[in-house]
């Protein structure tokens, strides 16, 4: 009964401050997917174990080491992949395995981490960053956690500002806080083609031919956010036209005779 009334009790605190920080946007979905996770694994949204990005939730690291040490997880070994990385290109491959007993095998994932999927904002710790994802891999298949971590996508691969700055700032978890807000338009552009599983170079042909430009960094932050948007909408409604419009851009093999 007291395990019952505590996880009630954590639910509708997640509720009342999810609708705090990111504003009265969670849909039926959003709140099923966030009472399941939080009565399934404890997870806090107080405590950053959990973030709503682009109206999808991911688990943190912090959220999964914390579920561990409930959990009496025995330890986590990691370990380089040393045919996988290449120190003079930060690029780093780790494999993390999860000790749930004493006596299992564990459970193994691999993270992997380079300068061209991390944030700008941790270029330079790349080693770190895919350290943290192999963790995260291996301890949600230990758990069984379905949720991607936010540590595992390119463009949120950075320290997050504390909830209440980002509630009184306007923002949302995930905003690197720069004074332009141009960073914040590359993650999301960065977070859409992750999520669809889409061809950067592609979309960055598309993204200059429609913002009229030669390459996207000449166009304006206002036809940036056009662009986003029209992505978004057109990989959530026609996911398939999508695909074709973005093969229209590929470059044709020439073929040596």
């Amino acid at each position: 009964m007291g395990k019952h009334f505590k996880h009630q009790h954590l639910v509708a605190s997640n509720r009342r401050l999810a609708t705090q920080v990111w504003g009265d946007v969670l849909d039926q979905l959003q709140e099923r997917s966030l009472t399941v996770m939080t009565r399934s694994f404890g997870f806090s949204i107080a405590m950053r174990d959990m973030l709503l990005l682009q109206g999808a939730w991911y688990v943190t690291h912090a959220g999964l080491v914390r579920l561990a040490k409930r959990h009496h997880c025995v330890g986590i070994d990691v370990e380089a992949v040393p045919e996988f990385c290449d120190p003079v290109a930060a690029r780093w491959l780790f494999k993390a395995t999860v000790h749930k007993s004493k006596n299992g095998k564990g459970f193994v994932g691999h993270g992997d981490a380079n300068p061209t999927n991390v944030s700008s904002l941790v270029r330079g710790a790349e080693m770190r960053v895919a350290e943290t994802r192999a963790v995260n891999r291996a301890l949600r298949k230990a758990y069984g956690i379905g949720l991607c971590s936010v540590e595992e996508l390119g463009s949120f691969s950075a320290p997050q500002k504390p909830l209440a700055a980002a509630t009184h700032s306007g923002g949302h978890p995930g905003s690197n806080g720069s004074s332009n807000g141009q960073p914040r338009l590359r993650d999301q552009l960065c977070l859409l083609i992750r999520q669809h599983n889409l061809d950067p170079t592609l979309v960055k042909a598309y993204a200059a031919d429609f913002c009229g430009t030669q390459t996207l960094a000449g166009a304006t932050r206002d036809l940036v956010e056009s662009f986003i948007s029209h992505l978004s909408s057109a990989a959530k409604e026609d996911r398939d036209g999508l695909i074709c419009k973005l093969n229209s851009y590929s470059r044709p093999v020439e073929v040596k005779q």
